[in-house]
């Protein structure tokens, strides 16, 4: 019986570290929708404050860059997939219309950025308002928008896997 046992636990081996069995748990079971977009605001705010502590000008353009792509993706599963979602699901227009606007102020300068070289005249300046920008968009999201998200009829688990589905699309085509 022992021998089985070992046999059989042999077959189940774990992912060494913790972080790794975390990314298996989590490529497991899809998070949902909230989840989701959550953790992709901690990942670009972390790039924010990974900005400010940069003085290398090409080090600043790749992660600016990083940015942009990670926010350009963001924004458009939102739109595409996660907005329309909720809007039939909870009455909260206004909410939703100021979103869609603060997305378009963000796009703005995501264009504006990309359009520029790091070192360039308003970089930086630009790096760090964007920051800003969501920061409060994301502020209005988490305190706002997902706890009426959360209460609603929802399905957050299927538009958690629609939204995982077309990001991974995204990132694969680089954000366009």
């Amino acid at each position: 019986m022992a021998a089985t046992k070992t046999a059989s636990s042999s077959t189940k081996t774990k992912p060494a570290s913790k972080a790794a069995r975390k990314t298996v748990r989590s490529e497991a079971k899809p998070a949902d929708a909230i989840k989701l977009l959550k953790n992709d605001h901690r990942e670009v705010k972390t790039y924010f404050r990974q900005y400010e502590d940069l003085e290398d000008e090409a080090e600043k353009q790749a992660l600016a860059e990083k940015i942009c792509m990670a926010l350009t993706v963001h924004a458009q599963i939102e739109e595409e997939i996660y907005y329309p979602a909720t809007r039939e699901a909870i009455d909260d227009d206004d909410l939703l219309d100021e979103a869609e606007v603060e997305h378009a102020s963000a796009k703005q300068l995501i264009a504006e950025i990309m359009a520029m070289k790091a070192g360039d005249r308003l970089f930086d300046a630009k790096v760090t308002v964007l920051g800003e920008y969501i920061d409060h968009h994301v502020e209005e999201e988490e305190t706002e928008m997902f706890p009426e998200s959360r209460d609603s009829d929802l399905d957050l688990k299927a538009l958690g896997a629609r939204l995982a589905e077309r990001k991974a699309e995204l990132m694969a085509q680089g954000g366009k």
